[in-house]
């Protein structure tokens, strides 16, 4: 008795009737080929189609798909305290040194408009001369030096401040994230 399994032209369908290579092929009673169909071939005459009158005409190309728009949410659910307290340093320092160079630029722009010397009349007519003839000076009181010490000393507050509260703040989020989870953000792509 022959198998099989031993030759390799014969294979087992499911009703384990063995089948042939020769009855694979058609008209020996195997699957029929595929019919060809009616439109013209386009790839034999370079891409284009014959119209009705014999003459080539472009194929009609489709327009790409739009890709899909990416989208990840994430959730921000810890802030690293170290990384918080160096961007508020610098954060801060530069709103120090723009305390610093504004209120020299505003001590400045009042100087040459004439604003101190029209308060200096002001204050000489509300409480009058003095005995001496020498008027009420503004700037005597708030100069120049003056303004910029001040500012320097509100801007190194601010800095020591403002560092020290988001230090608290970053610290705050972490516990309260902790609870609730944090914050969700989801991210695109345009």
């Amino acid at each position: 008795m022959s198998s099989p399994q031993n030759k390799p032209a014969e294979k087992q369908t499911a009703k384990t009737k063995p089948v042939t290579k020769a009855a694979a092929k058609p008209g020996a009673g195997g699957p029929l080929p595929k019919k060809p169909s009616n439109a013209p071939a386009a790839s034999a005459q370079g891409g284009k189609a014959p119209a009705k009158g014999g003459t080539a005409r472009p194929a009609l190309v489709r327009p790409a798909p739009k890709a899909k728009v990416r989208k990840a949410r994430l959730l921000i659910s810890k802030v690293d305290p170290w990384s918080v307290l160096k961007m508020s340093f610098l954060l801060s320092v530069a709103l120090g040194i723009i305390t610093v160079v504004c209120a020299v630029a505003l001590w400045t722009i009042m100087d040459l408009s004439g604003i101190f010397d029209r308060i200096n009349e002001l204050l000489g007519q509300v409480l009058g001369s003095e005995a001496d003839g020498q008027g009420f000076e503004v700037q005597s009181l708030v100069s120049l030096g003056q303004v910029a010490s001040v500012a320097t000393i509100i801007a190194v507050i601010n800095v020591v401040l403002l560092t020290a509260i988001s230090m608290l703040i970053a610290l705050a989020y972490n516990i309260s994230s902790s609870l609730v989870g944090g914050i969700g953000v989801t991210l695109t792509d345009d």
